[in-house]
């Protein structure tokens, strides 16, 4: 019998999570169903792919040398699907994308929804995820596209440079330093206590990154996995945070928080798109890239973020002027 697709993707989804019990569930298939598929595999492979450790298998060194043939057979053929199922004259299929906090949560959903109302036929979904684990969900081709904040290093990921965002320091407005416009590195570090987003984060990385060896006078009090309850934690005087300028527009405009620029130091971001290099483009995901674009040659600003009705009248005139240079 001939090595299937199924037994591939299956393998696949035991070498990552370690437990049938887990990728069973991963795959919506029963845990008896997985245990016959990778039984099956190794009787054809004619030896085990896996060690054996308790309730958990971990590849040997049989299983190591597969794991990245059977990948790129998986993302081979769901290539070859994509380009077979996709209809030629419209716009239509789901994709797949995964976004950074800031990105997800505060620029990405009305875009999606514009782009959707224009494309009937198109569905995106989308995840919301920290860089890092977008960066693997990427290169493991679960995802179609990634929209992140930080860096990525991956070989496997190809990473094109999106629009600029701005970092800013942020405190509520009875904070000792709201009576500042700029936050002076390192003299106002020793004056707070911080709360951040956790490991992992692009915003943090490149926060730290930025303060250099001053990154090791912050005193960080909490962390919190999500921007909207940083924020609340800072409006109500926990201490200050350092998030995307993207992210704080409400806040800021009614005062809610008061927003410093760090003297000093650049605290600009290139914010990117992330595709797996073997990845094959499909007429959705060339439309939705090259709406992504538009947003870029207009600009997204502060202004467009916290007025919907403008960022739909100007997404909508660019979309309209590229249709017409095409016809």
């Amino acid at each position: 019998m001939a090595i299937t697709l199924r037994q591939f993707e299956i393998f696949i989804a035991v070498a990552e999570t370690t437990q049938v019990t887990k990728a069973s569930k991963k795959l919506f298939l029963t845990q008896s169903a997985v245990s016959m598929a990778l039984a099956e595999l190794e009787n054809q492979l004619g030896g085990p792919i896996f060690d054996r450790h308790g309730r958990s298998l971990l590849l040997n060194d049989r299983g190591r040398y597969l794991l990245p043939l059977a990948k790129k057979v998986v993302f081979q053929i769901k290539n070859i699907e994509a380009l077979l199922t996709e209809q030629k004259n419209s716009v239509a299929g789901l994709l797949e994308i995964i976004a950074s906090s800031s990105i997800g949560n505060y620029v990405l959903p009305y875009p999606i929804g514009l782009f959707m109302r224009m494309h009937p036929d198109a569905r995106i979904n989308m995840l919301v995820a920290n860089t890092r684990q977008a960066e693997r969900l990427v290169a493991q081709g679960v995802m179609d596209l990634g929209f992140v904040e930080g860096a990525v290093t991956d070989e496997s990921v190809r990473r094109t440079p999106w629009f600029v965002d701005e970092m800013r320091v942020i405190v509520s407005p009875s904070h000792p330093l709201a009576a500042q416009d700029v936050f002076r590195v390192p003299e106002d570090l020793e004056k707070t206590v911080w709360v951040l987003r956790e490991e992992g984060s692009g915003t943090v990385e490149i926060f730290k990154n930025r303060l250099g060896n001053h990154a090791a006078l912050l005193n960080v009090v909490t962390r919190m996995g999500h921007t909207e309850a940083i924020k609340k934690a800072v409006e109500a005087g926990v201490g200050a945070s350092c998030l995307s300028e993207l992210t704080i527009c409400r806040e800021t405009e009614h005062g809610w928080l008061k927003s410093l620029a760090i003297e000093g130091i650049s605290t600009r971001r290139q914010l990117s798109i992330i595709q797996h290099r073997d990845k094959q483009s499909t007429r959705l995901m060339d439309e939705f890239l090259s709406f992504c674009g538009m947003m870029t040659e207009w600009g997204l600003s502060r202004e467009y973020l916290s007025s919907p009705r403008r960022l739909d009248e100007l997404l909508r005139q660019a979309a309209g002027g590229a249709a017409g240079d095409r016809s």
